[in-house]
């Protein structure tokens, strides 16, 4: 399916999180002369935006949009959002199920406004993706047709519309399809697919190997080191994704490599923050109290070690990140430990694959047991939901 050769129409979109990725979204969707109304549970923000146009938080340099109107703190009424064409989640994962269950009854109507996802997490205690998350609150309709967007894409840079790509993957190939005419502009290029358990993981779990690319830093090792952290962390991540039962090709996009390199080799990344302030000797409590936002790599790498475990699938990198977070490790013994290993195969894919998506396709309301196969047509360690036509 490809995009409309003619402008698509404007809409009303409601952006839902005024942080920095929100706010920065919402001023390239205002520019593309979209009717943007952006939602903050901050009293004080909604009156300070609206009467200055700027974030007294994040991007505090940059004026935004005037065509950006915004709104709270209470959460938006029926009325309002029914009269949205897209809505725009820019929250933090650990926050998305309690909005999505306060939103759910005015998701009733016939006619679903577009629902974007951009949050970049695995949910703390479930171990849920958000398209998990979407299908306990809102049911399997919704989350069928739910779009995520993600890919390589700093906040900063997208305001000063610097060239970007992302990565828009939906159940539902014609709402990808949507969201990308939405956002695509010359400055702000989109690719779809239809692989959004693949991307959710790819979004979640670089976060974590940023983390590590921050400690090596932090550690004083230099671009030996880095290059490798990054290649073998896209090994175990495609390792991870394909035993989900996501499609390995995901990984190799822009919310796979592209993100991955992307959060590993800038200081602008806040997971990397993490990383390079623990590799300095600092205690996570005192890092995530001063960073000022959200590093969703720290929560995600507590929820991806109860899913590899799970998944009985060896992911080192990963459990000495948990291990450094969680359970006090030294980052010096970790490195070591890492490095001291024998030597082993260096790519290989998990003989076992897919029971987690098979799961969660199955609460969407979608038939994954055909003949015995988990999907019909559906090779091993391809894209589990590439059967997943228009619903």
């Amino acid at each position: 399916m490809s995009m409309s050769s003619s402008p698509p129409p404007k809409s009303r979109v409601l952006v839902l999180g005024a942080g920095n990725f929100g706010t920065c979204l919402a001023d390239h969707l205002g520019d593309c002369d979209h009717e943007v109304f952006l939602w903050s549970r901050d009293h004080g923000f909604v009156e300070y935006f609206n009467v200055h146009h700027r974030n007294p938080s994040y991007l505090t340099d940059h004026v935004f949009s005037t065509n950006i109107h915004a709104l709270g703190p209470e959460i938006p009424n029926r009325e309002t959002v029914q009269q949205m064409d897209v809505l725009l989640f820019a929250i933090p994962t650990q926050g998305v199920r309690e909005t999505l269950t306060k939103l759910q009854p005015s998701l009733t109507g016939e006619k679903l406004p577009l629902m974007i996802f951009v949050n970049k997490g695995i949910e703390t205690g479930t171990q849920a993706l958000t398209l998990e998350i979407i299908a306990d609150t809102c049911g399997g309709r919704i989350a069928r047709q739910a779009t995520f967007i993600s890919g390589p894409s700093f906040a900063k840079e997208i305001v000063r519309r610097q060239p970007t790509s992302v990565s828009v993957a939906s159940l539902t190939e014609s709402r990808a399809v949507k969201a990308s005419e939405v956002f695509h502009q010359p400055w702000f290029r989109c690719y779809t697919g239809r692989d959004p358990i693949g991307l959710e993981l790819a979004g979640a779990l670089k976060n974590v190997y940023a983390i590590a690319a921050g400690m090596a830093d932090g550690l004083g090792f230099e671009n030996n080191t880095r290059a490798s952290l990054i290649t073998r962390g896209l090994a175990e991540m495609t390792k991870i994704g394909t035993a989900y039962g996501a499609s390995p090709l995901t990984f190799l996009g822009l919310a796979g490599v592209g993100d991955l390199f992307l959060t590993c080799s800038s200081p602008t990344s806040r997971n990397y923050t993490v990383g390079y302030r623990l590799g300095k000797g600092e205690a996570l409590e005192d890092i995530i109290r001063t960073l000022g936002s959200v590093a969703e790599g720290v929560t995600t790498a507590k929820g991806l070690k109860e899913i590899v475990d799970e998944m009985d699938v060896t992911a080192s990198i990963a459990t000495e990140i948990y291990q450094v977070l969680y359970e006090g490790k030294d980052v010096k013994t970790s490195v070591q430990e890492l490095m001291s290993r024998p030597p082993s195969r260096e790519l290989e894919l998990p003989e076992k694959t897919g029971e987690h998506a098979k799961r969660l396709l199955k609460k969407l309301g979608l038939d994954t047991s055909i003949n015995g196969d988990i999907v019909k047509h559906i090779p091993p360690n391809m894209d589990m939901s590439a059967r997943c036509l228009d619903v």
